[in-house]
């Protein structure tokens, strides 16, 4: 390769770098920010076992998007095996979230993430968890939210059956 040549293809290079570095400084013309004392928390979606919060920080949920939310779970909850179809990063910021992949809740086959641990959990990755103690995750991943449950009787919406 001449050196015009190859010195046209790094100019190229760092002329496209600035372009896209600028693009994405001014797209983004707004900022979220939640100070710890203004987190608004309620009740999680019914798609998730009842007893948990949630406080959604960046994002709808149910939109297209990057979201932000946090869960607080109460001592002793379990969230039985499921999927989603995105990757759903997790990182714990107080107790201890207990994790572990495979079809069913399985507490030996599980790893414990205390407050600053991490899981990132690619899409249609069978996991689950539960805790002990009371403990808050956040989760960051691509709207719009679902879940699946593996087991469908699982699904805290499962349709009543007629008696």
């Amino acid at each position: 390769m001449s050196i015009t040549r190859c010195l046209t293809v790094v100019l190229a290079f760092l002329a496209f770098s600035v372009t896209g570095t600028a693009g994405a400084v001014f797209a983004q013309s707004t900022h979220v920010l939640v100070p710890a004392d203004k987190v608004q928390w309620g009740p999680a979606p019914p798609s998730l076992p009842a007893g948990a919060q949630i406080a959604v920080l960046e994002g709808n949920p149910s939109e297209k998007g990057p979201v932000t939310l946090r869960l607080r779970f109460p001592a002793n909850y379990n969230i039985p095996a499921h999927w989603h179809s995105m990757t759903e990063r997790v990182t714990v910021l107080s107790g201890a979230f207990h994790v572990g992949m495979g079809d069913k809740l399985d507490r030996q086959a599980s790893q414990t993430l205390e407050s600053g641990g991490f899981v990132s959990l690619s899409a249609t990755m069978h996991h689950f968890g539960w805790t002990v103690t009371p403990t808050v995750v956040q989760i960051s991943l691509e709207g719009p939210f679902d879940i699946f449950y593996v087991n469908p009787a699982d699904n805290p919406q499962k349709p009543l059956t007629k008696r």
